[in-house]
């Protein structure tokens, strides 16, 4: 909708838009689109890794018995494959990386990196926080109390100028949060230049650590997809500096599947001494299922085609509806992204809360606004963030629908105000 036009166009227009919105309110409409959670077509896909083990024979090892803290050697291949890294720098957690990223910073928090001071015990610690980002980074971060710096995102990572400023003018900058390829939620993938700069620069704060969350290595929704440059084969690296994490639950099962960090030899003999007090071993049944199941990278990715033939219908339906719908209107973008579980809204300054909340009213849930910011604060009000994976085609279709007419609605409003 284009709204440069008069007043009284805009106020008519206005008062078709709040018949619209009334009528919606009228129709049974209930639907969330707030998380992004495979549906249940994409969790099918693994349903053969239940099976994996029928018939198999534990003898030595025995996988049934204690033992193997940082994993089977079987999937720490598997991921290796996948990372272009060596086995041994391939640790095994449980089912959640989320829960291994606590456990790194926790230990952080409490011990120090590398023999260096506990993080509790400094007057403050701050993180860097790539914006729009994940939210439940920002919800880590708050809890321990760290202060949250925020960068923006740009085309190609993070305004990597800042980061460097930041970085080399403030010891008590200890590390970054960062989904480096199909960021959650505008689907960016880093350039190689800008994993160049964050392996590579210089840092006042020796224990700078970069939580590198790889979520969606594999999660390419089209042949085309850009690739992640290895930040451990950078050259020039500072080999320390980095904790990759990475999990099954986008490619196996959500509630059940299995998670890694990749760091450096020194990074991993210290952080597996301090697990190896708090846990015998992970679940290593679970980890030999999807050993076999996986298999190695080239079936992981057979695997993940299987899953974007499920999703490229789902985005491009949340694509189309919004170029038809959003035709000629200025205040109005959305990321395209190749591969992730995100799109970005940006909508008219100062009424994504109000478009949120409006779309609640009427059966349709999204993502609270601001929750793509730290302490849920999003200066311009302007990021929705829009999940299309759970949801039935048709189901995404309709409520895309109802989101351009709310957010017209928004908008409306907010200029005859």
């Amino acid at each position: 909708m284009d709204f440069n036009v008069s007043v009284e166009e805009l106020q008519t227009r206005f008062t078709n838009l709040k018949k619209k919105y009334a009528q919606l309110q009228r129709e049974k409409f209930s639907l969330d689109i707030s998380r992004g959670k495979p549906c249940a077509e994409q969790l099918d896909i693994a349903m053969p890794l239940l099976t994996t083990i029928n018939g198999y024979e534990f003898d030595k090892p025995d996988y049934r018995n204690y033992g193997f803290m940082d994993g089977i050697p079987e999937l720490k291949k598997v991921f290796a494959d996948v990372f272009q890294v060596s086995p041994d720098n391939v640790f095994l957690g449980g089912c959640s990386s989320l829960n291994l990223m606590y456990d790194v910073l926790s230990k952080a928090w409490c011990f120090g990196v590398l023999g260096g001071t506990p993080w509790c015990k400094l007057p403050k610690v701050k993180f860097i926080c790539p914006v729009p980002g994940y939210d439940r980074h920002f919800s880590i971060l708050e809890q321990f109390g760290i202060e949250m710096i925020s960068v923006p995102m740009k085309d190609d990572g993070p305004d990597m100028d800042l980061i460097e400023d930041l970085v080399a003018n403030d010891i008590y900058v200890k590390g970054i949060f960062c989904v480096p390829r199909f960021s959650n939620p505008t689907g960016i993938v880093f350039s190689d230049e800008v994993v160049r700069r964050l392996a590579t620069m210089k840092t006042a704060a020796v224990d700078f650590r970069i939580f590198w969350d790889n979520a969606y290595c594999v999660h390419a929704l089209y042949p085309d997809a850009p690739a992640l440059a290895n930040i451990f084969t950078i050259p020039d690296a500072v080999v320390d500096r980095v904790y990759m994490f990475a999990s099954t639950s986008k490619i196996t099962f959500s509630s059940g599947g299995t998670c890694c960090m990749v760091t450096s030899d020194k990074n991993y003999a210290s952080l597996k001494k301090m697990f190896s007090i708090q846990t015998i071993n992970f679940d290593k049944i679970n980890q030999l299922e999807h050993a076999l199941f996986l298999k190695d990278a080239s079936n992981v990715a057979a695997i993940m085609e299987k899953h974007a033939q499920i999703l490229r219908p789902k985005f491009e339906a949340v694509l189309s509806v919004f170029e038809q719908g959003f035709a000629g209107n200025k205040y109005v973008s959305w990321t395209k992204p190749k591969g992730g579980y995100f799109i970005t809204l940006t909508v008219m300054n100062g009424t994504a809360k109000k478009v949120v909340e409006m779309c609640k009213r009427v059966g349709l849930t999204l993502t609270d606004a601001g929750a793509t910011h730290p302490l849920h604060i999003d200066d311009l009000d302007s990021t929705i963030r829009i999940a299309p994976s759970y949801a039935t085609l048709e189901d995404i279709i309709q409520a895309c629908k109802v989101l351009v007419t709310v957010v017209d609605f928004a908008i409306c409003e907010q200029l005859l105000s």
